[in-house]
């Protein structure tokens, strides 16, 4: 559960959410792609993919002298299972109150 932590941080501001989602669409992207039709600036998005990179979110792929930058998938489901792993305790304790309570 500690491990995901970062990725949900990560994923709490809105414009890296934006990035992810950009990213998950497939392919690597420049920072002149990803800022392309938006108000960010470049510094800006390079600073949230680097804390999508921290979170191990993304990776930076170096082509020539231009870094591009894709979607690493694996944390992502690490996070995911975590997600499946409380609801499934949140199921298991409400069907023991539902069933404490049809008991009364």
């Amino acid at each position: 559960m500690q491990k995901a932590a970062p990725v949900f941080a990560a994923l709490g501001d809105e414009t890296r959410l934006s990035l992810v989602a950009v990213l998950c669409a497939g392919g690597a992207f420049s920072i002149a792609q990803l800022t392309h039709g938006t108000d960010i600036t470049r510094q800006a998005v390079t600073k949230h993919l680097q804390v999508l990179a921290d979170a191990g979110l993304v990776r930076d792929l170096k082509q020539g002298r231009e870094r591009l930058w894709e979607f690493e998938p694996s944390r992502l489901d690490e996070a995911r299972r975590s997600l499946e792993s409380i609801a499934g305790q949140w199921d298991r304790a409400l069907a023991r109150l539902k069933s404490t309570l049809e008991r009364s």
